[in-house]
């Protein structure tokens, strides 16, 4: 299963690693040493998540269009 959610990814002085969280996702989130390691574990997450959604029969929010983006980089310029 192929995920196309946007995931952030910031460091934590508490945790001292990286959290990187799924804001479509509620409560969606994962932890890495590493950047690249919090994003491979956020993947992982996002799929057990739509996963268990789906068992449960909960709405699953749409990821962002990429028009979104397009229309966001386009207002930046």
């Amino acid at each position: 299963m192929q995920s196309r959610y946007a995931v952030e990814i910031f460091y934590s002085e508490e945790d001292q690693g990286y959290i990187a969280v799924v804001p479509k996702l509620p409560g969606c989130s994962a932890f890495g040493e590493t950047e690249e390691e919090a994003l491979r574990e956020a993947k992982v997450a996002v799929v057990l998540w739509l996963e268990t959604a789906k068992k449960e029969g909960r709405q699953i929010p749409k990821p962002h269009e990429k028009e979104l983006l397009k229309s966001f980089i386009e207002s930046r310029t």
